[in-house]
């Protein structure tokens, strides 16, 4: 058992040392501007399953340098996926979308929408979940105090925090689903066709809806054999061939 262990111990360190001499390889192709060489040093590592924020966004850079709007724009939002918070990211991500032709505006949403939404994509459906326990077990915390204790006082102090307690607990459980459908609901892809008919009806003899170009992001909100049904940031919605698209949560 300790022999497997270490075997295998050994290939996946040659692996991952492999994959940081192809990185380093990739890296100096790029910085001589030979940009189609240092992607396929990069997919390389890809091949191996080797996902990191850093090599999608090295992989980005040198397709926008080669002016491939969609692939440029796939993978930095494959980077900014893995590091929601990098500015570098954002900044080329903003820099990629503005190569697009399509001009999509967002639909605002107003009101209480916005504020439970805004909310609920404060934390991870993890660290919903995490907050739920932790006010779960300070209210039987405080339940036990309440209970054991005899002042006054501390007896109200305990039921009151009690009280809070599994209030809070319930309000995080609430977030918690809520952020939980948010992600299953969630499904990005970036199109790749350079210009895509979008349907009424998931058949070619249906009415076109519009038209779309590479490097837009959509939300594929169903599917039916070869296509996709899509909604845009602005509301519209319509249906285009699986071939047309490449789904961003696809590792």
């Amino acid at each position: 058992m300790k022999n497997i262990l270490y075997i295998l111990l050994f290939f996946f360190g040659s692996i991952s040392a492999q994959n940081d001499k192809i990185f380093d390889q990739a890296n100096t192709l790029y910085n001589e501007a030979k940009y189609a060489e240092a992607i396929d040093r990069y997919e390389v590592i890809l091949n191996t399953n080797k996902h990191s924020a850093e090599l999608y966004y090295n992989i980005a850079n040198a397709h926008y340098k080669l002016n491939n709007i969609a692939s440029s724009v796939y993978y930095f939002e494959k980077a900014l996926a893995l590091k929601p918070n990098d500015k570098d990211i954002k900044n080329n991500l903003a820099f990629a979308n503005n190569m697009r032709i399509d001009a999509i505006e967002n639909l605002p949403e107003v009101g209480l929408t916005r504020f439970i939404k805004k909310a609920t994509n404060s934390l991870t459906f993890d660290n919903w979940a995490k907050l739920t326990i932790a006010c779960v077990l300070l209210f039987v915390l405080f339940y036990l105090l309440y209970y054991f204790t005899f002042g006054t006082r501390k007896k109200r102090f305990y039921f009151v925090s009690s009280s809070l307690s599994i209030v809070l607990a319930c309000i995080a459980l609430i977030f918690s689903f809520y952020s939980f459908d948010l992600a299953k609901k969630n499904n990005p892809a970036i199109v790749f066709a350079q210009e895509s008919q979008v349907k009424s009806e998931p058949n070619m003899r249906s009415e076109e809806a519009f038209v779309l170009h590479e490097g837009t992001k959509v939300q594929v909100i169903d599917t039916v054999k070869n296509w996709k049904k899509i909604k845009l940031s602005d509301g519209q919605t319509g249906w285009i061939e699986s071939t047309d698209l490449k789904l961003l949560q696809n590792f």
